[in-house]
């Protein structure tokens, strides 16, 4: 871990990050996990957790916006894909509105 590092990233697990993920642990488990300390980067680092950000406007770590602009199309067409298959436990209007926002956010860590 760098302390010089000046940059913002992504977490390596991408779609796994920030409070919506967390909140969604606490209402199923009935209990909040804690954030760590430090955590490995889309771009391979270990930086302070402090350090990363999940929304695409503050991320400034080029390998890590890549990395947030693969992960979140490679979801957009998970959804899509098990929304097709029997006993989805989505609507296909579910998916297609997971995956819209799932591209737009994309686009964003894309610089677009």
């Amino acid at each position: 871990m760098s302390e010089t590092d000046p940059h913002i990233h992504v977490e390596q697990k991408v779609m796994q990050a920030g409070a919506a993920y967390r909140n969604l642990i606490a209402s199923s488990l009935g209990r909040a996990p804690d954030a760590p300390d430090v955590v490995t980067a889309g771009c391979g680092l270990r930086v302070p957790y402090a350090m990363t950000s999940t929304r695409p406007e503050s991320v400034t770590c080029l390998a890590c916006r890549e990395h947030a602009h693969r992960e979140h199309l490679r979801y957009a067409e998970q959804v899509e894909r098990l929304s097709r298959m029997p006993g989805a436990p989505v609507t296909g209007e579910q998916a297609a509105k997971a995956a819209r926002w799932a591209r737009d956010v994309a686009q964003r860590f894309a610089g677009g």
